[in-house]
């Protein structure tokens, strides 16, 4: 595969290219050294396709994850609470997941529950996505994971890594794609989400 585009919002690549330009180059590498060609093999059910080879998602997710395992890339999940009082939201955000005793959160309420937020890949405060699955999880990817760990303090920079259009159309279909998601964040205004990211548009 190769990077086709780039996009930084918040200055996330120019962060990249000068705090962290070895991890930038390992993603670089990484995106480098997934073999499109063996990912071609789910079949179209397709009438207008059917039989064709298209690229499958679940093989690139597991080339992907192979790769960045091999790198010291480690999932990372940020826990919290969720109640409807406005007191009890705010002190629980720095709850780690081993806080099962609820009644040291200072207020008497109890919590509904303890939530997480995922993320698939973090090294040295750099998280990275990759989505090559549904399109009703991108929001989640772009707007909401990345901030989480953002204001957290897990993460300094987030990379989203996307199929470029012309890949997407060799997919199945609902999966997003570089182009429709830059749309997204660009529509929502500078500031917004308030983390630097790079956004990666990739293609064989």
């Amino acid at each position: 595969m190769k990077i086709s585009e780039t996009y930084s919002h918040l200055n996330g690549l120019e962060y990249l290219l000068v705090r962290k330009p070895e991890l930038w180059r390992e993603i670089q590498s990484v995106i480098a050294a997934v073999d499109a060609t063996q990912c071609c093999v789910k079949v179209a059910q397709e009438k207008s396709a059917a039989g064709a080879l298209l690229f499958s998602p679940v093989d690139m997710n597991a080339m992907f994850i192979r790769l960045l395992r091999e790198k010291s890339w480690q999932e990372s999940r940020r826990s919290y609470c969720v109640s409807r009082s406005e007191n009890l939201v705010s002190p629980s955000l720095p709850i780690s997941s081993e806080a099962k005793n609820l009644s040291t959160v200072p207020d008497a309420e109890t919590p509904i529950t303890i939530s997480y937020n995922q993320t698939d890949f973090i090294k040295e405060r750099v998280s990275v996505e990759f989505q090559f699955g549904k399109y009703g999880l991108m929001e989640c990817e772009i707007f909401a994971k990345p901030l989480a760990f953002y204001v957290g303090d897990r993460i300094d920079v987030g990379i989203e890594i996307l199929p470029m259009k012309s890949l997407q159309a060799q997919m199945s279909s609902g999966v997003p794609y570089y182009e429709g998601e830059i749309y997204n964040v660009v529509r929502q205004g500078r500031g917004v989400p308030a983390v630097p990211l790079v956004i990666v548009g990739i293609e064989p």
